[in-house]
């Protein structure tokens, strides 16, 4: 079993990471965070993600699926962004961010590993 900084270092080591982190989508705190860049403020991008997730739980909610999100991704022109939120009973409320870059990055691989990550994730 894995702890968050060891969770977020992991993630670091996926090929093309430019950064990670644990967030509470239910007040959209970040718990940890892991790399980033000068322009990429990762604090302020996983903050907007909650509202993404929020968005998605509720519309989940509203459809009466009786389904969870495995992951959401994101893509821009340059990047990848895989939003994971946690399944396992500790993580209610929390999801993992990673941000790749998509010249540097093999997808399926990303979403596997950070799947990977997130099962051996103890909080």
């Amino acid at each position: 079993m894995a702890n968050l900084d060891t969770a977020l270092k992991d993630a670091m080591t996926i090929d093309g990471a430019i950064g990670a982190a644990l967030v509470d989508y239910t007040s959209g705190m970040t718990l940890g965070v892991a790399g980033g860049t000068p322009e990429i403020d990762l604090t302020v991008a996983a903050a907007g993600n909650t509202d993404v997730v929020r968005a998605k739980m509720r519309t989940i909610e509203m459809l009466k699926l009786n389904d969870d999100i495995e992951d959401m991704l994101i893509t821009l022109g340059g990047q990848y962004h895989i939003i994971r939120p946690l399944a396992g009973p500790n993580g209610k409320g929390l999801f993992l961010y990673l941000m790749l870059s998509k010249t540097r990055s093999n997808l399926a691989l990303a979403r596997h590993q950070l799947r990977t990550i997130e099962e051996q994730l103890e909080l």
